[in-house]
């Protein structure tokens, strides 16, 4: 009967119903092909596109999302999710421990700004859809982040690398899958000159950073901001694993975040009596 309620195992199959895996005993299939066919002729990047679009990519597509993530592994021990993962090995738990420690520090100021730049980069685009050119996009879009928002630009700059090696290089890349046709070309156009006009407002170059970069290639691929820090997560991951790993190998114990002979500056009430001592 139509509208009658579900109940018993209807109702238990509806409550995680999903579109991405089908599995009973003796059968796996993701986004309906059989895992053994998948198995052994599609890459990892194909299967994080087939697992996050639904669809297979060419294999020009799957080569530019593995750049991207193999771009961003990692960033040494100054980065906090690293630091953590190799402090967090110290105190004895596991792998999967650290790991988790480590990406649960991926948030909008470390891992987010890969997320805000196509956020950013997205709106330049709509405005050009809408019939501005890539100059007026870009300078109302600053305009207006730069009356409204506070912090640093997504996308641009960096604390230790005056170039950040990485941008160059995603960029020039994108440039030549888009030759090929396998991309628009359009968030590195937008990238670009974002990167310039910041450059006339502030008189000094601020050149691309590795998120800005990253975020261009996610962009030209089709996915939503959102899915950009995934990604990121996704990629870092592997830097935490290295990390968490090589820590797990050492004797070090309770491992701080500095030198033991090193303390922290104390800016508290200076020391003073228990009330009713004498001394």
């Amino acid at each position: 009967m139509s509208g009658e309620k579900k109940t018993g195992r209807e109702r238990g199959e509806e409550w995680w119903q999903t579109g991405i895996i089908e599995m009973r005993p003796g059968v796996i299939r993701l986004r309906g092909y059989e895992i053994q066919d998948l198995i052994g002729r599609v890459s990892f990047p194909a299967m994080i596109w087939l697992m996050l679009r639904g669809e297979l990519p060419s294999e020009d597509q799957a080569a530019l999302l593995g750049i991207a993530l193999g771009a961003a592994i990692d960033h040494g021990p100054q980065a906090p999710s690293i630091a953590i993962a190799r402090m967090a090995a110290t105190c004895g738990v596991g792998i999967n421990n650290a790991m988790a420690s480590a990406i649960n520090v991926l948030g909008d100021v470390h891992g987010g700004a890969g997320e805000q730049a196509l956020s950013l980069y997205g709106d330049v685009a709509a405005a050009m859809d809408g019939g501005a050119s890539l100059e007026e996009a870009v300078a109302a879009r600053l305009d207006r982040f730069f009356a409204e928002d506070k912090g640093y630009l997504p996308g641009l700059g960096h604390r230790f690398h005056p170039i950040d090696p990485r941008a160059p290089r995603l960029i020039e890349l994108t440039r030549e899958f888009a030759v090929r046709g396998v991309v628009s070309g359009r968030f590195a156009d937008i990238a670009e000159a974002i990167e310039a006009e910041v450059a006339t407002r502030k008189g000094k170059t601020i050149p691309l950073n590795i998120d800005g970069a990253t975020a261009v290639i996610y962009g030209e691929l089709g996915f939503p901001p959102p899915l950009t820090r995934g990604l990121f997560v996704l990629s870092r991951s592997v830097g935490i694993l290295a990390h968490a790993w090589e820590q797990s190998q050492e004797s070090d114990r309770n491992k701080g975040p500095l030198p033991k002979e090193w303390l922290w500056a104390y800016t508290g009430t200076p020391a003073r009596a228990f009330p009713g001592d004498s001394d």
